[in-house]
């Protein structure tokens, strides 16, 4: 199959955004899809969850020895994949990513023709080199306008725009999907779809949450809603502190774990259905 790329976003911080990128890759690499995650947020966030992953799972803390940036600079990005686990990989982001916009102004000055697209599709070309390798990439950016959005946005083939039930995260998707089409307007080299919007619940049967979605629908529409809601779970507050634990890969499980990652397993096909695959 050909590689699919998938970024996760909105305008609106603390929706849900990392846990759900991350989550849906350990879901396809456990079907067995090779996915290769891309922390384009210096805040890094995507790169602690998994490299606490890594340290639950292999009892050991993970080695990079190359970061992102210093890949970037080098023209050398493969250099700085690691391996998660069986089928799961990461491009890790370090507090030198933060420094990235400015390693593009200086590469790609005013008097270079077309400036402003070659900065946004300058990690993409990098990218290329091994992206064939992997059946799924998925960029995790900051909730953010900025190059590091524009950079993933210029790569990608599909976006899920993660929706927690509150208004001011309505409103930043709102404002998102208007980005979204403005920037797909502006960019002719650029193909990507809208997979759909991803509801994540801040609380179980609110009518607050329940109004919310019924807006996202009466918005957006009906059929760009995903049938699979993610609900608010606690046990995800102890994946971000110690890892993504589960049955036969830890030694810490228990039926919380095992009802998690059926959701999300759940949740993974959906998303494998909503960007063309089987």
């Amino acid at each position: 199959m050909l590689t699919k790329k998938i970024l996760f976003g909105n305008f609106k911080g603390g929706v849900g955004k990392t846990t759900n990128s991350v989550m849906t890759a350990y879901e396809l690499a456990k079907k067995g899809y090779k996915t290769l995650v891309c922390d384009l947020d210096p805040q890094s966030n995507s790169t602690q969850l998994l490299r606490r992953t890594y340290g639950l799972q292999h009892n050991s803390e993970l080695k990079i020895d190359k970061t992102m940036m210093v890949a970037i600079q080098e023209e050398k990005l493969p250099d700085a994949i690691v391996e998660i686990m069986n089928n799961l990989y990461l491009l890790p982001s370090y507090k030198d990513f933060v420094s990235y916009p400015d390693f593009l102004e200086m590469k790609f000055m005013p008097n270079v023709p077309n400036y402003k697209e070659k900065r946004m599709s300058y990690f993409g070309t990098l990218l290329s080199e091994v992206e064939n390798k992997f059946d799924y990439i998925i960029f995790d950016v900051p909730p953010t306008l900025s190059i590091f959005t524009d950079t993933a946005l210029y790569d990608t083939d599909y976006v899920i725009i993660v929706l927690q039930t509150q208004q001011r995260s309505l409103d930043g998707a709102e404002a998102f999907w208007e980005y979204l089409q403005e920037f797909y307007n502006n960019h002719t080299a650029i193909d990507f779809d809208i997979a759909g919007i991803l509801p994540v619940l801040l609380k179980n049967n609110s009518g607050i949450d329940n109004q919310i979605i019924k807006d996202a629908r009466e918005t957006f529409g009906k059929d760009m809603i995903f049938e699979n809601i993610m609900h608010h779970m606690e046990r995800l507050k102890r994946y971000d502190r110690k890892g993504i634990s589960e049955k036969g890969l830890t030694s810490v499980n228990d039926f919380h774990d095992i009802r998690l990652h059926a959701l999300y397993g759940k949740l993974t096909e959906e998303i494998i259905a909503r960007t063309g695959g089987k």
